[in-house]
């Protein structure tokens, strides 16, 4: 029996979200500074002839269909490029909250297809991954190579990756879904929280930052512009990101992606295991966990 390969899917949390507007199709161009988390999803794949998908783990009730999920679309999506692919049994092990703003599903995906190129001597780089990946989704692109980027258009323009200054962060998650396209389409320009006379943000300094302070201070003039819209159809939200900004050593709390998961900025592990002790008391329904940012 052929032995199974394994990938994990990183948590991508958008530390900033910019919506520029909405595009004659129907979606919005946004400019979005995102990161990876060390905890996640894990992906296996046992190489076969037959395409076949088992989900398991605290998230895998809420996923849905096999027919529906990312990992099956992208496998398929990258078998209509590439003649002969031999695809086989993947196992989701799914640990990430779902339709929670942290591209969980799209993070799967991009770890099916670095898979997929694994088993079939796929080059990293073969631009039949990348045409694959934009075709299962938006943000699955980002979660291709998960590295620090830039994220602009509907998802699919990426910047080069960045070293950042690594992040202790918290993320939590009140247990609610909150679909991506109605947040979007409560999107109002006047809602913005912050807007100058510019439309983009100034993303030259990041390449630059070399201590965490800097980067706390440049993320500090950004803002999630999904926070309003999801709020409106989730208050739960707002109690998160009051209850995070409340804590003590909090130095940042934003929403991330569309929501409902937000995170919470500390200095130091120390302090983010203390927070999360006691929320975990305080609301023993959020999930939430304890991580590093990169």
């Amino acid at each position: 029996m052929p032995h199974a390969l394994v990938e994990s899917a990183p948590a991508k949390v958008n530390l900033t979200l910019r919506v520029l507007g909405r595009r004659a199709d129907g979606y919005h161009d946004i400019e979005s500074l995102v990161a990876f988390a060390d905890v996640g999803d894990r992906v296996a794949l046992t190489p076969g002839d037959a395409l076949t998908l088992a989900v398991v783990g605290p998230g895998a009730a809420q996923t849905g269909a096999e027919t529906d999920n990312l990992v099956v679309k992208a496998a398929r999506a990258l078998a209509t490029r590439v003649p002969a692919l031999r695809a086989g049994a993947f196992r989701l092990e799914k640990g990430l909250p779902v339709a929670a703003g942290l591209g969980g599903g799209s993070a799967d995906a991009a770890a099916a297809l670095r898979l997929l190129a694994q088993s079939n001597q796929l080059a990293p780089d073969d631009p039949r991954l990348r045409d694959a990946a934009r075709a299962t989704g938006a943000d699955v692109p980002v979660c291709l190579d998960p590295r620090p980027r830039v994220m602009r258009g509907i998802g699919e323009i990426l910047s080069a990756p960045l070293r950042l200054p690594r992040l202790h962060a918290l993320l939590v998650n009140p247990g609610v879904a909150v679909p991506t396209k109605l947040v979007f389409s409560g999107w109002r320009p006047s809602a913005n929280p912050i807007r100058a006379l510019d439309t983009t943000a100034d993303f030259s300094a990041l390449p630059k930052m070399q201590s965490e302070e800097q980067l706390l201070d440049w993320l500090a003039s950004e803002a999630n512009d999904l926070e309003a819209p999801a709020i409106a159809l989730e208050p739960a939200i707002a109690v998160v990101l009051a209850s995070l900004r409340a804590a003590a050593g909090c130095r940042l709390a934003r929403m991330s992606g569309s929501g409902a998961t937000c995170f919470a900025l500390f200095s130091s592990g120390a302090e983010t295991a203390a927070v999360a002790k006691n929320l975990r008391a305080q609301f023993p329904d959020w999930w939430s966990s304890e991580t590093v940012l990169g």
